[in-house]
């Protein structure tokens, strides 16, 4: 694992020492950063179900304002501490949260990635927090990575799923939020 571009350029991400996390692939990240290229700089970027944190870390060497890293586990936060630090960069903040309740108190994101654990319906319980919760701007986009198989749902409005990609056995959906 690596950082792609940006200030951290070519830095290498420490991985997990066992399968209990599963990081997103290079190929599947570049993909992921290629669809939001021109919407990172300056953007408050949360990293729900951070794992590794290297999406939220990418977005911070691309440019993003900041980046709150959210997860359950213990072993995940101490490995994003310790890719956040090998990074060498500024702006995120890492903390340890059951991630459908952190939804409940935060504030509001213009990027939100969503990686959670295959199989766990937590990705359509996310999203229905989000809507409920009303926690993205207007404009701002949420990405999620599902297996290719799954179908994310649609959301109401003034959220809308923009476009769903396919690379091999992954399914990236986007979503925004729209004026009314």
């Amino acid at each position: 694992m690596r950082v792609i571009t940006g200030l951290a350029r070519g830095r290498k991400l420490y991985e997990p020492a066992d399968g209990a996390i599963r990081p997103t692939t290079d190929m599947v990240k570049e993909a992921i950063f290629n669809i939001i290229q021109f919407d990172i700089e300056g953007r408050k970027v949360l990293d729900l179900f951070a794992g590794t944190g290297q999406l939220g870390i990418e977005a911070l060497s691309r440019g993003a304002e900041s980046c709150v890293f959210i997860d359950e586990s213990a072993a995940a936060v101490k490995l994003v501490e310790k890719n956040l630090a090998a990074s060498g960069l500024k702006g995120g903040r890492v903390s340890r949260a059951e991630s459908l309740a952190f939804l409940g108190a935060a504030g509001r994101f213009d990027l939100i990635f969503l990686d959670p654990p295959y199989g766990t319906g937590l990705l359509e319980k996310a999203l229905s927090r989000i809507q409920e919760f009303d926690k993205l701007n207007h404009g701002g986009i949420i990405i999620c990575e599902s297996p290719s198989t799954a179908e994310p749902p649609e959301l109401e409005a003034p959220y809308c799923k923009l476009k769903s990609y396919r690379y091999g056995k992954i399914r990236i959906t986007t979503y925004t939020k729209k004026d009314i």
